[in-house]
This record gives structure tokens, C-alpha cells and sequence, in this order.
């Protein structure tokens, strides 16, 4: 866990004025709105592209995530991992400014019908090898040892050439040198892609985001999301049970 003493004013990122991200983005408007999630497209007078991220008011967790984010992704840099720009923080308003990614997220190609031809098997191949190299920098070459908890298609962005860059930090853990799993009474992420024993029992560790990016191959894969399968007695399934099934399962 990151200490209270941390604080994002320290964590070298650059705190954006409010009204400037305001004004980039339009106030902003759906019209800019980037995919699903809180992600929004903006243009600095400079002419620079940002995505922003503007963290609910409402959310219970937002202020802890918020920090958590900042403090995290500021001190990792890696070309499979999104950069962040920068922050605001203006009364209840919460925003991270983050580089532009053109295509979005993963999930915008993946789970369209008409958008999926255009992943073809180089491209999926490539994205699936630049997330590994994301994780594999989060879980064993950067200073901190980083357990994301939330990796699935719609944190994976893709740059201008279809290079994927991993997303969204807010739940994501550090541990330390010596720790190789903890246990939460919050288990976060999304169902589908989280693994038995942190549902369960919310314990975690490096091997919970491996299963992650496990389900996440397998969709890659089959072009579909893990839970739009079914069984056929009408009962919910996923795609892990899928590819390995106890009784007939259909999609």
C-alpha cells in the first residue's frame, strides 16, 4: 500500500488548472467521450491531444482511487502502460489527464461486429505481446511491484498504430519486495475476469492478473466478451468454462 505520508502534489506529476481541461474538452461534452468509462478527448490551445479522466463525484472510493492512481502511474514508465500527463483537482472535481490514445480501447474493435475485422491475427498477436510486456513490467522490472487487479479489454488502450498501453490504475496495489500476495475485505474489478480465491476470499497476488490476462487472450482469441456465453439449460457461464467445459455450453 502506498503510505499516508504520500501525497500527490509530490508525485511529480503536473497539476492542470480546471478551467483549461474544461475548456479542452469542450465543458466537457459527450460528443468527446471516448469509448465507455469516464474518458474524454481534449485539445490544449497548443494543439496537444489529451485523454481525461473525470472520476465520478458520487463514487465512495473516488478520492482513495484517485490518489492511488496518481501516485502510481507517476512513478512508472513503461511504453506498454499509458502516461500520465498530469492532474486537477478543483472541489469535488477529480480529473487525470493522460496521453491521447487515437483508437481507443480494445474493447471498442474486440466485441463489435463490424469493428472486429479490422484485428486481424498480426494485430491481435501484437497486442497481446505488448500487455504481456506491460505486466511483466508491473510484476517484475519496475521499482514497485504493482498488482493491477482490473485488467481486462476496456483498460487496454491502443496508440495510433494498434500498440496497446494498459489503463486505469485506480485499484491497482504496490507490494512490497518481500510480499507475494494480500487479502482484502474489498474485492474490486470486474466479474469475468477476476480469479476464484479473490471473489471468494479477496486474496491476490500477481497470479490474480495473470488469470485476468488469461480471460483476456481467450477473448482476444475468440472475439467475443467472457460473459456473453451461456449454458444451454439458460443458466450464466463465461469463456473460461467455455474452453474448458463440465457439461454443453453455447454462445
Amino acid at each position: 500500500m502506498l503510505s499516508a505520508a504520500d501525497d500527490i502534489t509530490t508525485s511529480g506529476s503536473l497539476q492542470f488548472d480546471f478551467k483549461a481541461i474544461e475548456a479542452a474538452t469542450n465543458n466537457f461534452q459527450k460528443s468527446n467521450k471516448l469509448g465507455h468509462g469516464g474518458f474524454g478527448e481534449g485539445t490544449f490551445p497548443n494543439g496537444t491531444e489529451v485523454a481525461v479522466k473525470r472520476l465520478s463525484k458520487i463514487s465512495g472510493q473516488g478520492e482513495e482511487e484517485f490518489k492511488n492512481e496518481v501516485l502510481l502511474v507517476a512513478k512508472l514508465q513503461h511504453r506498454n502502460l499509458v502516461r500520465l500527463l498530469g492532474f486537477s483537482v478543483e472541489g469535488e472535481e477529480k480529473i487525470l489527464v493522460y496521453e491521447y490514445m487515437p483508437n481507443k480501447s480494445l474493447d471498442y474493435f474486440l466485441f463489435d461486429h463490424r469493428r472486429r475485422g479490422q484485428l486481424d491475427w498480426r494485430t491481435r498477436y501484437n497486442i497481446i505481446r505488448g500487455v504481456t510486456r506491460g505486466i511483466l513490467y508491473l510484476h517484475q522490472d519496475s521499482r514497485l511491484t504493482i498488482i493491477h487487479r482490473d485488467l481486462k479489454a476496456g483498460n487496454i488502450l491502443l496508440d495510433v498504430d494498434m500498440n496497446p498501453k494498459i489503463a486505469d490504475f485506480g485499484v491497482a496495489r504496490n507490494f512490497r519486495v518481500d510480499q507475494t500476495e494480500a487479502t482484502t475485505g474489498r474485492v474490486v474489478g470486474t466479474f469475468g475476469y477476476m480469479p476464484p480465491e479473490y471473489v471468494a476470499n479477496g486474496q491476490f497476488s500477481m497470479k490474480s492478473d495473470v488469470y485476468s490476462f488469461g480471460v483476456l487472450i481467450l477473448e482476444i482469441i475468440v472475439g467475443k466478451k467472457s460473459s456473453s456465453f451461456h449454458e444451454i439449460d439458460g443458466s450464466v457461464g463465461n469463456l473460461v468454462t467455455y474452453v474448458s467445459p463440465t457439461k454443453p455450453m453455447q454462445s
